[in-house]
C-alpha cells in the first residue's frame, strides 16, 4: 500500500502484474458492470421519465466495461507500456468525470415530473 502514493509506482513502464487479490478485485468490478449494463437494458426499454437516464447509464457501463476489459487483457499478458498504472488512475477519473453529469440529470428528474403533471393538467381542460 506504500508503493501506491509513489511515482514509480504509477509511472512504470513496466509495472508489475496485479496481486491475487486485487486481480479477482478488478475481475468482480466487471462482473458488476456487466449486470449493471445488463439491467440497464432492461430499464431502457420501459416508457418512463427515467429513460433518458438509463440510456446515459447504459453508455457509461458499457463502455467502461469494454475499457475495464482491455485494461485488465492488457495486465493479465503484462504488455510493456499498456498494462501501466496510469491507464488505470486516468480511467478512474474519466469514469468520475462522466457520472457527474449523469448525477446532475438524474436529480432533474423530479423537476420534469411536477412539469409534465402541470402539462398534462393543462391539456385535460384544451379540446
Amino acid at each position: 500500500m506504500q508503493n501506491l502514493l509513489t511515482w514509480h509506482y504509477w509511472f512504470n513502464l513496466r509495472p508489475e502484474p496485479f496481486l491475487p487479490h486485487i486481480t479477482q478485485a478488478f475481475f468482480v468490478f466487471l462482473i458488476i458492470l456487466l449486470i449493471l449494463t445488463i439491467f440497464s437494458v432492461i430499464k431502457q426499454g420501459r416508457k418512463s421519465l427515467y429513460r433518458h437516464f438509463w440510456k446515459q447509464f447504459y453508455m457509461f457501463s458499457l463502455s467502461n466495461l469494454v475499457i475495464g476489459v482491455i485494461l485488465f487483457f492488457f495486465n493479465y499478458e503484462s504488455a510493456a507500456f499498456l498494462s501501466s498504472r496510469f491507464w488505470l488512475g486516468l480511467w478512474i477519473i474519466i469514469m468520475l468525470m462522466w457520472l457527474w453529469p449523469m448525477i446532475k440529470s438524474l436529480r432533474l428528474v423530479p423537476v420534469n415530473k411536477k412539469q409534465f403533471e402541470k402539462e398534462q393538467e393543462f391539456k385535460k381542460y384544451i379540446p
